[in-house]
């Protein structure tokens, strides 16, 4: 679990994100439905990277990608997620392709799909808005997922502010 330092860290990073992107993020719509294959759907234009010059750690020989840093905001009923990723492989042949929001007993709550890599890029972070989370969820778990191996790699854990 993350201590309040680190959750007031990375809502400042998604407010700073928020206020940069206007309006790029991905609805998500489909809610827990199974993701799309890649280059079926179509993704937000570009936003810019984590400018809070993290150290991510990650190697090029990384199977998975690395979800370094979250934030959440709830607006009405749904929520929007800015989400940090860290794949220092992505090639236009493999790549960091979506990332997902899991609820505590392993529900899949909301996916976005990434249709491109982000090779020049690293680490890039991502919004999804949309997403519905049951009331009686206060933590939830950010899991990336890799073109060819699939869902895996460092996850993050964020407790919502309700």
């Amino acid at each position: 679990m993350r201590c309040p330092r680190h959750r007031i860290a990375a809502l400042g990073i998604a407010i700073a994100f928020s206020a940069a992107a206007c309006g790029s993020s991905n609805s998500a719509s489909n809610g827990g439905a199974a993701p799309t294959s890649p280059g079926t759907s179509p993704e937000s234009s570009p936003e810019t990277g984590n400018e809070s010059g993290a150290d991510t750690g990650a190697t090029a020989d990384q199977q998975y990608p690395d979800v370094i840093n979250a934030a959440a905001m709830q607006e009405g009923y749904t929520w929007t997620f800015d989400v940090t990723i860290s794949s220092p492989y992505d090639t236009p042949e493999r790549y960091a392709d979506g990332w997902r929001v899991l609820s505590p007993d392993g529900t899949e709550l909301g996916f976005r799909l990434l249709t491109h890599d982000h090779a020049s890029e690293q680490p890039f972070t991502r919004s999804l808005d949309g997403v519905e989370i049951p009331d009686d969820v206060d933590m939830v778990t950010i899991e990336g997922r890799d073109q060819v191996n699939g869902f895996g790699g460092e996850t993050f854990e964020l407790t919502l502010d309700r």
